[in-house]
């Protein structure tokens, strides 16, 4: 398995040519959605001081600081973040903020995906690592940094709270609250992901005493190949398989529907919000799919049948949701596939899972929901 090392990830932001205050005034430009003006004009424009892109221009000379900081926090993989060792959280107390640091070797491994790949479903809302590649690299400065909320934290030295409140990254599933889902609820011993939500599940599952078998989807090839290697990285042997499909085609292959048949005592994941995400996969729902409810009927019913199919009498079925809602149209996630689930589903229970926005995401509630079911 392969990990980004601090050097390695310093080098994709290296400027080979450096410039002047001067030349950068002169060259760089700014961009606004899918335009460019050049940063002379744009400050004249909106009457922005000389001094405050001088603060700018010594951030970008200084890169590697801030870039050394985000690595150390997000990227980096040590032995205290590759196995968890704290204990579970309560049954009643579901928080994805608790010990993040297990997200890192998760971020670090899919971290071109996670930070340039995947794109925001809302519009003109560029991905992290797409910003900043403009800004060290090329001397294009997204708008969002001229602004003056943004101009204020560049002046108080940071930038970096620019940089993650304003721009995408792909949401990720804390490892350390799958783990705790299945040592402190369900105690499953074989277990089915319809997703495999960047790594995140194998790893929490894999960390459970509990699990003996895992079986995982996604439309990613490069997230089913590098699940693949890390579970392999882990000490402990399990029965396992990652298939690179659809899951709402998985009913029509014979050999996948007659070897689980009614096999799993847990199926999990965090199903995709529709347009909020964007993944680097030809085989994405929301390309399949061309309206919101061809997608509940051609993608989550089509899985929902599948789990049905999978998990066994009395099995439990759990996924996170949250009601969010699109800027393009008025619809609510969180009833909309809960009332599908229930014509195949009892439900069980629900409870909140804490967890702060996403970055640009604005969640209908305040929490996510954890939604319980057992097979009719």
């Amino acid at each position: 398995m392969k990990i980004v090392e601090l050097n390695k990830f310093l080098d994709i932001f290296a400027k080979k040519k450096q410039q002047t205050m001067t030349e950068f005034i002169e060259e760089a430009k700014v961009k606004v959605g899918k335009t460019t003006t050049p940063l002379k004009e744009y400050m004249k424009k909106k009457n922005i001081h000389k001094s405050d892109i001088k603060i700018l221009f010594e951030n970008i000379q200084d890169r590697n600081e801030y870039l050394t900081r985000f690595y150390n926090l997000s990227l980096q993989v040590t032995p205290e973040n590759t196995h968890i060792t704290d204990k579970p959280m309560k049954s009643t107390e579901m928080n994805n903020n608790i010990n993040i640091k297990y997200k890192n070797i998760i971020r670090n491994i899919h971290y071109q995906d996670i930070l340039e790949k995947t794109k925001s479903g809302i519009e003109n809302v560029p991905t992290f690592f797409s910003v900043l590649k403009d800004l060290y690299l090329h001397s294009i400065i997204d708008y969002k940094l001229l602004t003056p909320s943004g101009l204020h934290y560049i002046r108080e030295g940071r930038i970096g709270s620019v940089f993650s409140s304003y721009y995408f990254r792909a949401s990720i599933m804390n490892p350390y609250f799958v783990y705790s889902l299945n040592q402190s609820i369900f105690k499953a011993t074989k277990i089915f992901t319809p997703t495999l939500g960047w790594s995140s599940y194998s790893f929490g599952f894999l960390e459970s005493h509990y699990i003996k078998e895992y079986v995982g989807v996604d439309v990613i090839p490069s997230v089913c190949k590098k699940t693949a290697e890390l579970i392999e990285c882990f000490p402990k042997k399990i029965k396992y398989e990652i298939i690179c499909q659809p899951s709402e085609d998985l009913l029509k292959i014979k050999r996948f529907a007659d070897t689980y048949r009614n096999h799993f005592d847990l199926v999990f994941f965090s199903p995709p919000y529709y347009e909020l995400e964007l993944y680097d996969s030809a085989n994405q729902s929301t390309t399949r799919y061309k309206t919101y409810e061809e997608w509940l009927t051609g993608y989550w019913e089509k899985t929902i049948q599948l789990c049905h199919h999978v998990v066994e009498k009395g099995g439990k079925l759990c996924y996170v949701l949250s009601g969010y809602g699109s800027d393009k149209q008025e619809y609510d996630l969180l009833h909309d596939m809960n009332e599908i689930t229930k014509k195949y589903f009892q439900l069980k229970s629900q409870q909140p899972m804490l967890n702060k926005d996403v970055h640009v995401t604005k969640h209908k509630e305040t929490n996510e929901r954890i939604m319980i079911f057992t097979k009719k």
